[in-house]
């Protein structure tokens, strides 16, 4: 029987990531496949990149490009917008600017999905978000999802991106998304991946939800000085990491709301301290004005 390990959406946070590459490792698995999102969120990132360029030197790995790939190589040819010391581009910022020019090499690399074949079992589609756009999300009882699966070439596809595990079957195609190892939705504090196994012709398949050390990376946030840089967008990880609930994107569009209320208008990524810290309270505390 192949097994094949598939993670997605990691965001730095390298204690998942290494957790779940050792429980794969343990299990004889060898082969990888990495569905983008590697930085982005949480602290040290070349902490992450390092794990992963060792194991592409030391297994058979693939890799696509996710939509925080696209944010560094966008950034790169226009650097404008990102500031320190805002909750709102402080760890887009933060993150570029510990990214080395090998890790951008890396990311230009990747193409948004590819077509995978092993042996005598069924092709696979591997992305980020879909086979057509990289933040396309392939979300369960959607018609464009159905629409998606239905033209696509290969009968599976393997996603990320929405951060939740889940299964997919459409007209006899399925759509599997592996979760997310770094800052994964509603799988209380747990890192998830997942493991595909192909038998006779045929795929399975387990999804896995793995502890590990939650409170490190939170004080990585600290030591790091990302908490400092992006101070709200930090309290939102604190609160995702521990509880697996209330995404980046909720928390945002509450402070963009509060902010269109207060002054008319609101335009990414101009959104006041103010306002986040509102979202925040309101949202993770529970405290209304």
């Amino acid at each position: 029987m192949l097994k094949i390990a598939v993670l997605s959406d990691i965001h730095g946070n390298y204690p998942a990531l290494q957790k779940c590459l050792d429980y794969a490792i343990n299990l004889g698995i060898d082969t990888f496949i990495f569905l983008g999102d590697y930085v982005g969120e949480l602290a040290y990132p070349q902490k992450t990149m390092d794990i992963l360029y060792s194991v592409k030197k030391q297994y058979k790995c693939f890799f696509v490009r996710g939509n925080k790939e696209d944010y560094w190589i966008n950034y790169e040819k226009e650097p404008t917008g990102w500031k320190e010391y805002d909750s709102t581009t402080g760890c887009l910022y933060y993150t570029y600017q510990n990214l080395t020019e090998n890790d951008l090499q890396f990311f230009k690399s990747l193409s948004i999905k590819e077509e995978l074949t092993f042996g005598s079992l069924l092709p696979i589609t591997i992305c980020h978000g879909s086979p057509r756009k990289i933040s396309e999300k392939l979300l369960p009882d959607n018609e464009n999802t159905y629409f998606i699966m239905e033209n696509n070439s290969t009968d599976y596809i393997l996603c990320g991106h929405t951060h939740r595990q889940g299964k997919i079957v459409h007209n006899e195609k399925i759509v599997l998304n592996a979760g997310s190892v770094g800052v994964p939705l509603h799988s209380n504090g747990k890192a998830q991946f997942m493991i595909l196994c192909g038998l006779q012709g045929s795929w399975d398949y387990e999804f896995v939800s793995l502890e590990y050390d939650i409170e490190n990376v939170i004080a990585d946030l600290h030591s790091s000085g990302l908490s400092r840089k992006a101070p709200y967008w930090c309290k939102v990880s604190e609160n995702l990491l521990r509880t697996g609930k209330l995404s980046h994107r909720a928390v945002l569009e509450r402070a963009m709301t509060l902010c269109k209320d207060k002054f008319g208008e609101c335009n990414w990524p101009n959104v006041p301290e103010e306002c986040w810290e509102q979202a925040v309270k309101e949202l993770i505390y529970g405290h209304l004005p």
